[in-house]
């Protein structure tokens, strides 16, 4: 989340975490309940003004919205974060009433019915299964300008591609599906994860499925687990200066306007050499979320849809910090082909598509493939840096044997684990699948010794699964 967020002291125990977590609660519901009362206050005004009723104040503007400016809630903090404006206060407030104390709308449906006719300039739709009033683009242009047809033309700047609403993902129009109507009849509508972060004051994870198809991921391990080549680790090095550095060198250098943001790698080279490991450490080690997008659900037959399922995950992911990490990424970014059909066109469309995305992305976008000269040409020019992970050297694959078995796990005298790591070339991953293999035979046999022979018999089953001979 673009806003900062200091994060609950989870690790201090549940207990501790739970007291965390319920401060920020109270501190969100006090400083919301005073955006409310003025909330209250304004639309009060409205209706007095706008049916020509007897009203001390002659201007909304008037009312004075409350001083959060000692608060440390996480409202607060976003409210200052962004300088918001009297009329983008307004906006945000309106979007969250529906889900926090959705009968303060309720004065719409009794005027409507005080009245002879349903005044359209009320705006709203009915929504759930009580039928609740749910604000649009038009009931905004209500509350603020009233019949004010240049604060009306005005509040379609809030709503621009460009304003932090909509580039930040935090509150649009949505218009109803099939439905053909001008973009002020919209219902507006609050991000979940800024609804999430306005009342419990944590950062909100989108869940994995169709609307979001990236998998968040992570790992337990720590640097010291990981097993890679020298120049690899080098080279990784440098994508964790541009993690802690980058934000100074593009605002603080006033690079922004030379260099494309964000920062791209790709990671190439045979499976299970710590390619998805790496990606992981690197959030955990700098304190950002690692999205495993899911080609599977992101590539689609039918003409566009393959662009829409990208969109929806550099959408969500902008000015977040997130890493997105492309699994056999050459799947859906491989080499385009010559157009020699409509299917060619529409592929090559898609790459295109993932280009420009990529290119415009703020965070750290990971492209993992097994063969560098899988990718198209094209990805390879926009690299910031391209990582090779190779099969570990006999060293290493000796500190993998090593490191990879627990502590509780009796090796036999006569196991000589030097010898095996120089004579079996094995990636990480597979000798982490041989020591899973023989740990559970050692405890199915009432946890006996593993011996030589139980070592070979798991790397030729790893040879099998590889189609290479023992």
């Amino acid at each position: 989340m673009d806003v900062p967020l200091d994060k609950p002291a989870l690790d201090a125990g549940p207990a501790r975490g739970r007291m965390v977590i319920a401060e920020e609660i109270r501190r969100n519901a006090r400083d919301l309940e005073q955006e409310l009362a003025w909330f209250r206050r304004i639309l009060d005004t409205r209706f007095k003004l706008y049916f020509d009723q007897e009203c001390e104040i002659q201007d909304i503007f008037e009312l004075t919205p409350p001083d959060l400016s000692q608060s440390e809630s996480a409202y607060a903090r976003f409210v200052r974060h962004y300088q918001l404006s009297f009329v983008e206060r307004v906006a945000v407030v309106l979007a969250l009433v529906p889900h926090i104390r959705p009968q303060i709308l309720d004065v719409f449906f009794t005027r409507n019915h005080t009245f002879d006719r349903k005044f359209a300039e009320f705006g709203g739709i009915r929504q759930g299964p009580e039928g609740d009033f749910w604000p649009t683009g038009e009931t905004l242009a209500f509350i603020v300008g009233g019949a004010d047809l240049e604060l009306r033309f005005a509040l379609q700047a809030l709503f621009d591609v460009h304003h932090v609403f909509v580039k930040h993902n935090i509150l649009r129009l949505v218009p109803l599906r099939g439905e053909d109507q001008p973009a002020i009849k919209a219902p507006l509508r609050i991000s979940q994860e800024y609804l999430v972060f306005f009342t419990t004051g944590q950062s909100h994870r989108p869940d994995f499925g169709v609307d979001f198809p990236a998998q968040y991921i992570e790992t337990r391990l720590s640097w010291d687990s990981l097993v890679l080549h020298p120049g690899t680790i080098k080279q990784i090095e440098d994508i964790q200066t541009w993690i802690e550095h980058g934000e100074t060198l593009m605002v603080d250098w006033g690079m922004a306007a030379k260099l494309r943001p964000g920062y791209r790698s790709l990671f190439y080279g045979p499976p299970g050499t710590g390619k998805t490991m790496t990606a992981c450490l690197l959030g955990k080690s700098t304190g950002r979320d690692v999205y495993k997008v899911d080609l599977s659900l992101m590539v689609s037959k039918y003409i566009g849809e393959t662009e829409k399922n990208l969109a929806k995950v550099f959408d969500q992911a902008q000015h977040k910090g997130w890493i997105l990490f492309f699994d056999e990424a050459d799947a859906l970014f491989g080499k385009r082909g010559e157009t020699k059909a409509a299917h060619d066109r529409y592929a090559n469309q898609e790459v295109s598509f993932l280009l420009q995305r990529i290119e415009t992305f703020d965070g750290l976008t990971i492209l993992a493939s097994n063969l560098k000269e899988n990718l198209d040409n094209a990805f390879a020019r926009r690299f910031e840096s391209m990582i090779y992970f190779p099969v570990p050297r006999p060293e290493e694959r000796l500190r993998l044997w090593k490191q990879g078995f627990s502590a509780k796990a009796k090796l036999d005298d006569a196991l000589d684990l030097d010898q095996i790591a120089r004579d079996h070339v094995l990636t990480g991953g597979s000798i982490m699948n041989i020591i899973r293999y023989v740990s559970l035979q050692a405890l199915k046999e009432g946890n006996r010794k593993i011996a030589p022979d139980d070592v070979l018999q798991g790397i030729r089953r790893e040879y099998a699964k590889e189609g290479k001979a023992g």
